[in-house]
């Protein structure tokens, strides 16, 4: 309960301190790339039931023919792909996407599913469906909780880990849960967000 409070106050607090900002991406990503500035991207929450994850833009309208087809003719590419769900560099993303994911600006619209209860200011990063099976048996500790906007993960170097690695910090976080543990994830987050410390 307390965990929930505290992420309905602080999500509160920064959508009204962070409008401006909202509007000015949202600006930017029409203005770069055309509608939509937004998408809906189905995530795993707690529970394992799904949800619209909330983020803005950056990568191309075509996204999934794109990456399909840059896997394709890549090897390298694909296995980077199947070792971390990630790519250094990913033909996909936009020019203004670039700037939003280095800068975590992408996931403010966010701040909207902890309001509604999908997901928490500290938690596990959300993940896609697929996802599930990388985490093994661990799944069902990474459902114990929402998913966060930042977690150990986001303050433990991000995409310069594994995804083994995520998963242990995953399961590590929902083991050792308090609000304490919230509050100083937090902190260290600004700093690790402006470095762009492990962004891709």
């Amino acid at each position: 309960m307390g965990k929930r409070i505290f992420d309905v106050v602080a999500a509160s607090v920064l959508i009204a301190v962070m409008s401006p900002m909202i509007v000015l991406v949202a600006g930017l990503v029409v203005i770069g790339d055309g509608w939509p500035f937004f998408i809906r991207h189905y995530r795993v929450g707690r529970g394992g039931e799904e949800f619209p994850c909330l983020k803005f833009r950056t990568m191309v309208v075509d996204a999934e023919e794109r990456l399909r087809e840059h896997l394709a003719r890549d090897r390298a590419a694909a296995e980077e792909w199947l070792r971390s769900r990630k790519l250094r560099n990913d033909p996909r993303i936009t020019l203004v996407g670039h700037a939003l994911r280095k800068s975590s600006l992408d996931e403010l619209l966010q701040l909207i599913n902890i309001l509604k209860g999908e997901m928490s200011l500290v938690g596990p990063r959300p993940i896609v469906r697929d996802e599930a099976a990388l985490y093994g048996p661990h799944f069902r500790e990474y459902a114990k909780a929402r998913p966060g906007l930042t977690g150990l993960w986001q303050v433990e170097g991000r995409s310069n880990t594994s995804y083994d690695e995520r998963v242990r910090l995953d399961c590590e976080y929902v083991r050792s849960w308090s609000l304490w543990n919230d509050i100083m994830i937090i902190l260290k987050t600004i700093p690790a967000v402006l470095a762009a410390r492990g962004s891709a």
